[in-house]
């Protein structure tokens, strides 16, 4: 590791600093200032990095890296600054969750406004809801304001937290524990991967869901074929999964290279894209302004605040509540199981759409290319061949929804918990227990989950293998009742029930604004 600098930097250097354009980050009372050009290659996107300027990003840098790349990340450190042992470090508002991004040519530019609550703190000792947040921040459609005349960058008020309902003192003795359990983790040895006794299974249902695929279209049961085809997705898509994150051989190439296999040249998906998404959703969980994975509008919106048209700081544009979601989000319950049935359709476009506009042109991304076209080739010809545009036209169907149970078991794990922004004091550990839960099932049916509904661990030690999840979420369960943190879980038709009882709520929500607009229209058609 380099000598880093004796230098301690204030809090206002550090803002001042961060205000004039540098990306810096706090890493165990370490300062880290990322280069521009370690932003534009960093594997994990700017993204990742941009949502923790001005904070202590510690343990989720710890959670995404390996130790020999957490050495690495040393080389970025520019001093220290002085930490409070009870309180820890006092956070910025990251310029990215103000609105504000630096361009191409390091100039800052106004994406959005932020809009922050006017409520002043209560006394109360009942889980906060948005009556009762004064931290929280949503992005907006930048010209339905007008900032001050003048104005080319965030101002210090604009990256000043506002008061919190959350105790740092408090928060800074959970992010301990949290470490502590890390070590605890890994010391039992769960980061290393089962190969034999967790994929060896996976991989015989694998070639069995293929091979049966495969005998069944040479026998001409073409429907039969593409269920199977179906299966094979929906099972492949955890290893993948687990690639991502890098939990399987802890390689970035390595994973890459066999999750490029597995998502493009399987299931025609981008791994790439995947991967930029998820490790968002991952560090801002059930945002409503930057996490992708509960940005669904038109067809869904798990929070009344979806109504407002947010700015979303992943897709960088403006989620309208217009006509088509005015006409949807009513009904958005009943139709929740007929939407999710065709999710994967919408994948195919977020991936392609990654590839074309967003991704990095690096050697990964012309094997995902090199991938998708090759998926094209065999499953274009597959359908092609059955004869029968009606028969291949079910086939489509019949494969891409039979995995399409997948996408309820993602969203089951956060649409029915909270969506409140706490602030930058939240820790790491008290975000991921607030916005998750686990699914509760019996070890014979939970490869159909793939593992993955432990997800409150999964979303704690995002690199730990899916196989050895069972194992730590009982340390977790442990931590989070020492610590007084909520652990939540549910049954899987129970949990399903919390997710319709969402969106109903939302959706009696848009159906009242409805009347009242046409209400409106009424009353002003009389006055004419």
């Amino acid at each position: 590791m380099s000598k880093v600098s004796p230098r301690i930097w204030t809090r206002k250097e550090i803002s001042d600093r961060i205000l004039q354009g540098d990306t810096l980050v706090i890493y165990r009372s370490f300062v880290l200032r990322i280069s521009p050009n370690w932003l534009k290659e960093h594997p994990g996107g700017a993204l990742s990095i941009l949502h923790f300027v001005g904070r202590d990003a510690t343990d989720e840098i710890d959670a995404y890296h390996a130790e020999k790349t957490l050495k690495r990340v040393m080389g970025c450190a520019v001093g220290r600054v002085d930490v409070d042992e009870k309180t820890g470090w006092e956070p910025l508002v990251p310029p990215l969750q103000a609105g504000w991004v630096r361009t191409a040519n390091g100039e800052w530019t106004s994406e959005a406004i932020a809009v922050r609550s006017d409520e002043k703190p209560h006394s109360t000792s009942k889980p906060p809801n948005r009556e009762t947040i004064t931290s929280e921040i949503l992005l907006v459609d930048k010209n339905t304001s007008i900032r001050e005349k003048g104005q080319n960058g965030p101002t210090l008020e604009a990256i000043t937290p506002a008061p919190s309902l959350l105790s740092l003192s408090t928060q800074t003795r959970h992010a301990k524990a949290y470490r502590a359990l890390h070590d605890r983790i890994t010391a039992a040895g769960l980061y290393k991967t089962p190969y034999l006794t967790g994929y060896g299974p996976e991989i015989i249902r694998y070639v069995f869901m293929a091979g049966t695929s495969y005998y069944l279209y040479q026998k001409g049961w073409f429907l039969s074929s593409a269920f199977f085809l179906g299966l094979l997705w929906h099972q492949l898509s955890f290893t993948a999964h687990d690639l991502g994150h890098m939990g399987v051989t802890h390689s970035w190439t390595m994973d890459r290279i066999i999750g490029v296999l597995c998502a493009d040249f399987i299931g025609g998906l981008s791994i790439g894209w995947w991967v930029d998404n998820h490790n968002i959703h991952h560090l801002v969980p059930n945002h409503p302004s930057h996490d992708p994975d509960i940005q669904h509008l038109p067809f869904f919106a798990i929070s009344p605040v979806f109504l407002s048209s947010l700015y979303s700081s992943y897709y960088k544009r403006i989620m309208a509540y217009d006509i088509v979601a005015r006409f949807l989000l009513p009904f958005q319950h009943n139709l929740y199981y007929i939407i999710m049935s065709l999710a994967r359709f919408n994948l195919y476009a977020n991936s392609y759409t990654f590839l074309i506009k967003r991704a990095r042109r690096d050697w990964s991304w012309y094997f995902e290319i090199f991938g998708v076209l090759c998926f094209w080739s065999w499953y274009g010809r597959m359908l092609w061949l059955i004869g029968s545009w009606k028969i291949a036209l079910l086939s489509l169907l019949v494969s891409n929804i039979t995995a399409s149970p997948l996408h309820v078991q993602i969203v089951l794990s956060h649409f029915s918990r909270s969506t409140d922004d706490l602030g930058p004091s939240e820790s790491f550990v008290h975000r991921q227990l607030r916005t998750t839960t686990d699914v509760i099932c019996s070890d014979n049916v939970a490869f159909i989950h793939g593992g993955l509904h432990l997800q409150v661990t999964h979303h704690l030690f995002p690199r730990l293998p899916r196989h050895n999840l069972r194992a730590a979420s009982k340390l977790v369960k442990e931590f989070a009742a020492e610590q007084g943190i909520e652990y939540y879980e549910f049954g899987f038709v129970s949990g399903n029930g919390e997710v319709l009882g969402v969106l109903k709520q939302v959706a009696d929500q848009a159906r009242i604004i409805g009347m009242v607009a046409r209400e409106e229209i009424r009353n002003l058609d009389k006055g004419h």
